[in-house]
């Protein structure tokens, strides 16, 4: 089969994975779709989004747009058969939508129609669940809402943390994607609509939504394993100041907290702070 030549939009380390996959199994994107760059850190550095540096590094021509809307004319003079969408960041409109032959496919970090939204990953870990996987989907103008091509199943273990899982979905949902693509645009899949009765969502992530003060210890462990790196999970002293929870574990029931920022002052053991 001749490859597609398609069109990727994407922007940060997940969607640079799935890039790299789809290069492993011989799929090169002729245009990638970016967002700009973006002030990073303290010292507000600006600093290019993980598929943009990617694309650089393999010769691919990149456009950074702050809204998709701008590069509608470039896709269209562009006139390639299938654009693929991992972790973009904006939504596509139907003209957008409309503009390649073979439609657009999605990569989505969980088992349709289970966790619609921006947090996918962290979803499964908090509510505890026993699987997770990735769901090829081809889109529609509605989020997440799209025909099932292809699902993978991944068992979760309760010591995965969000950086763990993150990788790994990635990796599966790169190279998933590369074994649909085929398949897909010789019509030998069968579109799958989701059911919408058993549909969920889940909402972005905010700094706040790390507070362990007032949870429950099987709570506080999964918010600190979904919330690992960032936001980080935190709880408020008697005096009203926020400690963050730099490292723990779960242990017969229990989370042990082991090492504590202190608002206002640096690492530290736990034992020590408590004294």
């Amino acid at each position: 089969m001749k490859r597609p030549q398609f069109t990727f939009f994407g922007t940060p380390e997940f969607a640079r994975i799935v890039l790299s996959e789809l290069k492993n199994a011989g799929y090169i994107p002729s245009l990638i779709v970016t967002a700009p760059d973006k002030p990073v850190g303290r010292k507000h550095i600006l600093t290019p989004p993980p598929v943009k540096v990617w694309g650089e590094e393999n010769g691919i021509p990149v456009l950074q747009v702050s809204h998709p809307k701008e590069a509608i004319e470039t896709l269209k003079e562009k006139k390639n058969d299938l654009f693929i969408v991992a972790s973009y960041g904006y939504i596509l409109s139907q003209e957008i939508l409309d503009i390649p032959k073979y439609g657009v496919l999605n990569v989505h970090a969980s088992l349709l129609p289970l966790y619609r939204g921006a947090s996918p990953i962290e979803s499964a870990i908090l509510n505890g669940d026993e699987f997770t996987g990735s769901t090829i989907m081809k889109m529609v103008l509605k989020m997440d809402a799209g025909p099932i091509l292809t699902q993978s199943l991944v068992p979760l273990n309760d010591e995965i943390t969000k950086p763990e899982l993150f990788e790994f979905l990635a990796h599966d949902g790169g190279r998933l994607l590369a074994e649909t693509i085929e398949p897909y645009i010789n019509g030998e899949i069968t579109e799958q609509e989701q059911e919408e009765s058993q549909t969920t969502y889940c909402k972005k992530i905010q700094k706040s939504d790390g507070d362990i003060t007032r949870d429950d210890d099987t709570t506080r462990w999964r918010k600190y394993r979904a919330y690992y790196g960032w936001p980080g999970v935190f709880f408020f002293n008697e005096e009203g100041k926020r400690v963050k929870v730099t490292k723990a574990r779960f242990e017969n029931g229990q989370f042990i907290i082991e090492r504590v920022i202190p608002e206002g002052k640096r690492e530290m053991d736990y034992s020590s702070y408590v004294k």
